[in-house]
């Protein structure tokens, strides 16, 4: 009986911290999402290029995403709590006070204020996930939190489109008032200092399999980081700025809605099949329907269907990369998480200006068809991968 309850004590707890990470998961990626839908009034107020607001998708994908393996490394040292509750507060203070610099480049500082804060959130979140699931629901749990960032995600843009650059500092004692929630709710999180990691040991998790699953997830990500970006620039090219600036908001939240079921229901089959099936499958069937997505208008019934049908399957092998990473080094669960959840989608992001000047020199849409015409190569990556072995033995 004192087992049994015991067993029951700690699926709870793993529940509660779940509900809890996935909340403010939700909360900070609502912050940095709000970037994409606002590049349009951002090249209009600073008077610059499509190119140039590419470089603030890189400055926040370099900040928020490629710090973030650096940042697991130092979870393994400090109690998680404070990263895990502090630093959504960053992110809103990054992201809420963009009407408020003289110019561009301190714009671009501000933006990379926020990207920190979210990079110190991912890796401590994604370990609280993974050490209180059981290992045959893993995938359900880390798909749930990253549901919780795709809802976020969804709501940025409505968000953003409610609120003007002057007034989203309206929006930040909300970012306060979670991170002091998060840090009440959560339990601590101290690592053990017994046997400290070397540099080799991390070194160690950038090799064999989780190597080629953060390029697939490198490729996958260019693809979707790109169509949230470019989105409001290739509808401006077909309808008048009105117009195209009324369905990029709801387009996005479809999509990441959208993305958010996609996930867990990736997450769920995955535990029953494997990974790697949902992996392959998962990229290789959304191509074509992408970019027919792409050469879709708002004006035709499917536009939005389509939407969310290409947002769930895009993003239903994010969560299941996560807990693949996880999986592959279960020693270093908040590193290889940051290598998914981060260092993939920040190298993604510095990428991103190359499409950005791709679509200057041609248009929108065409540069639009050439990332997704990445996953092609990214699908040729998963065949490779082996199958994870699901241990209970991860910290």
């Amino acid at each position: 009986m004192a087992t049994r309850t015991s067993g029951q004590a700690v699926a709870l707890t793993g529940l509660s911290v779940m509900v809890m990470m996935t909340f403010s998961h939700a909360m900070n990626d609502m912050w940095t999402s709000l970037l994409a839908p606002l590049l349009p009034s951002i090249r209009d107020t600073y008077q610059v290029s499509i190119g140039q607001t590419g470089i603030l998708v890189a400055i926040l994908s370099f900040a928020g995403s490629m710090l973030q393996p650096l940042l697991g490394a130092v979870g393994d040292y400090i109690d998680r709590r404070w990263l895990a509750a502090f630093g959504p507060v960053l992110t809103a203070i990054g992201l809420t006070l963009i009407g408020y610099v003289p110019n561009f480049f301190m714009l671009g500082a501000l933006i990379m204020l926020g990207g920190l804060g979210s990079a110190i959130f991912h890796p401590a979140g994604a370990a609280y996930i993974a050490m209180g699931a059981n290992p045959q629901q893993r995938g359900l749990f880390v798909s749930i939190f990253s549901a919780g960032g795709t809802v976020g995600m969804a709501f940025g843009p409505l968000i953003a489109a409610q609120f003007d650059l002057v007034s989203l500092p309206y929006l930040l004692p909300v970012g306060i008032a979670v991170g002091v929630l998060t840090f009440l709710m959560i339990p601590s999180a101290k690592q053990n200092r017994s046997q400290p990691k070397t540099l080799r040991d991390y070194i160690s998790v950038f090799q064999g399999p989780l190597r080629w699953l953060w390029f697939m997830s490198v490729l996958r990500s260019l693809s979707s980081v790109s169509y949230s970006s470019l989105l409001g620039f290739m509808l401006r090219d077909r309808f008048d700025q009105a117009m195209a600036d009324a369905h990029v908001g709801p387009t996005l939240a479809v999509f990441n809605i959208a993305s958010a079921v996609g996930g867990i229901i990736g997450g769920r089959i995955s535990d029953r099949i494997g990974r790697t099936v949902v992996l392959r499958s998962s990229i290789l069937s959304t191509i074509p329907l992408f970019i027919g997505l792409v050469l879709s208008s708002p004006l035709n019934w499917w536009y939005y269907p389509l939407t969310a049908l290409v947002g769930a399957m895009v993003m239903a092998n994010i969560p299941v990369s996560i807990v693949t990473a996880q999986e592959y080094a279960p020693q270093h669960i908040a590193t290889a998480s940051a290598m998914m959840m981060g260092f993939a989608w920040g190298t993604s992001g510095v990428l991103y200006p190359i499409i950005g000047s791709l679509a200057d020199w041609t248009s929108p849409t065409w540069a639009m068809i050439a990332a997704i015409g990445l996953l092609l190569p990214a699908f040729f990556i998963t065949v490779r991968l082996p199958e994870p072995e699901r241990t209970t033995t991860i910290g």
